[in-house]
């Protein structure tokens, strides 16, 4: 079995983690088979936030009173004090806890700091002093503000995008956090579902001691995939090292990672899965993708009202009206048979 250590939290968990974003898409019922036998599969981390509608409700229906087997991660999108108590209280009452083993930053544009003028990490630091929270910990998409978070020494976990298509600069942000023993949770480990290889994944991360994935799951077959590696890890072998090279060839450089803060779009448009359909078409089963269903969704991109919304909001810096024109352009081909999937 693979531990991992979040830095100075002192948490020791299995080297895989339960993403509570998916359950938000299934019933009440199904998210609390999926959490209990996550439990009583060896899974000891749960990460949800406030942003993922009744994700919270979910886990606090379902194992609440199974509360000591295992360590609880949320987050507030909350930019002001008053945003910041009125999601804590949320989270905890939803949650049915009276303490977060780690509560986040979610998604943010800035490092807080005290004295900023925010007020927002004076908030962390009265939660923490409350007992509400034990960790002050945040999350980013952009490497240049996660850099800025981890030097600050300010937080106790960064979570970052982290999968087998990081750059030289992701891997320095790894180790970095190793150096500073600030915790490191990898989300995006599957790259917003374009990595279809689990075993894959799991390896190239579990090369590192530092870094905690947290896999999104919502159906059973997924989650017997991700508790059979805490028995039977997977390792670099030289199928998976080329595997992983040939994925990095493909998909490396200017793609969109499915993370949906570019969402809503004013024309209606489906961008996070529209922006890298030439992807998901031809690296998952085909079949959804080639309905009628997903073919009015696709045409929407030609409504597309070039408002700049979507690239003011993406975290990586894409030209977002550019990716979605080559991927209409793609899939049309695709319809009419020109183009091979």
């Amino acid at each position: 079995m693979a531990k991992v250590k979040l830095g100075r939290t002192g948490i020791v968990t299995e080297q895989n983690a339960f993403g509570a974003l998916p359950i938000q898409r299934i019933s009440f019922e199904a998210a609390g088979k999926l959490l209990n036998r996550a439990l009583d599969g060896g899974m000891t981390f749960i990460d949800t936030a406030r942003a993922y509608t009744d994700s919270e409700e979910k886990i606090g229906q379902s194992i609440a009173h199974r509360r000591k087997e295992y360590y609880l991660a949320s987050k507030t999108m909350a930019k002001t004090p008053e945003g910041f108590w009125k999601d804590l209280e949320t989270s905890l009452r939803n949650l049915k806890t009276d303490y977060l083993d780690i509560y986040q930053f979610h998604c943010v544009d800035q490092c807080y700091r005290p004295g900023d003028g925010t007020g927002m990490y004076e908030c962390m630091e009265e939660a923490k002093k409350q007992g509400k929270i034990r960790n002050i910990s945040i999350t980013a998409h952009k490497i240049g503000i996660a850099e800025e978070i981890v030097e600050s020494g300010l937080y106790d976990t960064l979570q970052f995008p982290f999968c087998y298509l990081a750059t030289e600069r992701d891997i320095a942000l790894v180790n970095r956090c190793k150096e500073k023993d600030i915790g490191f949770i990898a989300m995006k480990a599957l790259s917003g579902g374009l990595l279809t290889n689990s075993a894959a994944a799991y390896a190239y991360i579990a090369q590192f001691v530092n870094p905690l994935p947290i896999w999104g799951i919502q159906r059973e077959s997924e989650l017997n995939e991700f508790l059979s590696y805490i028995k039977n890890p997977p390792t670099m072998t030289e199928e998976i090292t080329a595997l992983i090279e040939k994925d990095r060839a493909e998909l490396l450089g200017d793609f969109c990672r499915g993370c949906g803060y570019c969402m809503p779009c004013p024309a209606g448009i489906e961008i996070n899965n529209s922006a890298r359909m030439a992807q998901l078409i031809r690296r998952s089963p085909s079949e959804n993708f080639l309905s009628e269903q997903w073919q009015e969704k696709m045409e929407r991109i030609a409504g597309c009202l070039h408002c700049g919304k979507c690239m003011q909001h993406c975290p990586y810096h894409l030209n977002v009206p550019e990716l979605l024109k080559k991927n209409l352009e793609d899939y049309r081909r695709i319809i009419s048979g020109e183009a091979k999937i």
